[in-house]
């Protein structure tokens, strides 16, 4: 989610350092990175689950001083000493020009890449979190995510379990990836989902592109078509809340399965409808 912000001074923003920036994925795949930020003001909290806004110093096209992008915060902790330290997942991103055909690099993922260790950084927020935790510890949990999609499901899994002292209810996460090794994203060094194997109520479901042509979005597609029984049942139950993170084509793609498997889209469309309603559904999808 980005927007350009042609007068920073509108906006609330904090200096934060660079502390570090790892590469978590692998030469042959997609470049993801691990980025921690310190902030010096230690009255700032930034719980897990929340966006900063990141602002990139002009000039831009079309003039604007300032290019404004949102990241959601993977993870937070207060800094030895004082401040605060939040860790961010930024993949390295490209886009295509319609008209011209041409390939330019995203401008705030690549900032965010090339930065080094020492350099400030200005940001904006905190924003509210885009996930809300049920107060009803036994409602069952559905999550799809792609791609950097994740950071906002470790971040709340983070919150339920250790948080929130355990969570009842079943939680189910289903993530698409384009090759085994970028299931990295989901697993990076600190290898930190795997740490919640271990509850009784928490599964992981990892779905890897077959084919030679595709992406993240189809891999996760394939997942869910081969447990399409089992989110049925899950998005049936009157508790359920269902969270979507990642490309816009994940949502695309599960109202696909999930009409397939209700026997008509209009079925699938009355249900979903009533997850809005009772705001027990969760968005947070991106181009």
């Amino acid at each position: 989610m980005s927007h350009t912000a042609s007068d920073q001074a509108e906006l609330d923003t904090h200096e934060a350092t660079l502390q570090a920036s790892v590469r978590i994925t692998p030469e042959t795949a997609a470049e993801v990175r691990r980025i921690v930020l310190h902030l010096d003001a230690p009255e700032f909290y930034f719980p897990e689950g929340q966006s900063i806004g990141v602002l990139v110093p002009g000039p831009h096209p079309f003039g604007q001083r300032a290019h404004h992008r949102y990241y959601t915060i993977a993870h937070s902790r207060a800094a030895a000493g004082r401040g605060t330290e939040l860790e961010l997942l930024v993949r390295r991103c490209f886009y295509i020009d319609e008209v011209s055909g041409e390939e330019y690099p995203g401008i705030a993922s690549n900032y965010l890449c090339d930065a080094q260790v020492g350099d400030r950084i200005t940001l904006t927020g905190p924003y509210a979190a885009p996930f809300r935790i049920p107060a009803d510890k036994e409602s069952p949990l559905l999550m799809l995510g792609t791609g950097t999609g994740i950071a906002p499901f470790r971040a709340f899994l983070r919150r339920i379990y250790d948080q929130g002292q355990g969570w009842k209810g079943q939680v189910r996460l289903y993530y698409g990836a384009r090759t085994g090794t970028e299931l990295l994203y989901m697993n990076d060094l600190d290898n930190d989902l795997a740490n919640y194997y271990d509850q009784e109520t928490f599964r992981a479901i990892q779905a890897v592109q077959r084919r030679l042509i595709g992406d993240e979005g189809d891999a996760l597609q394939a997942g869910m078509e081969e447990h399409a029984a089992e989110i049925w049942r899950l998005v049936q139950d009157a508790r359920t809340h269902v969270y979507l993170a990642g490309m816009q084509k994940i949502a695309d793609a599960f109202d696909a399965t999930m009409a397939r498997t209700a026997g008509s889209a209009e079925a699938w469309q009355a249900l979903k409808q009533r997850l809005i309603e009772e705001r027990r559904w969760s968005e947070l999808t991106y181009q």
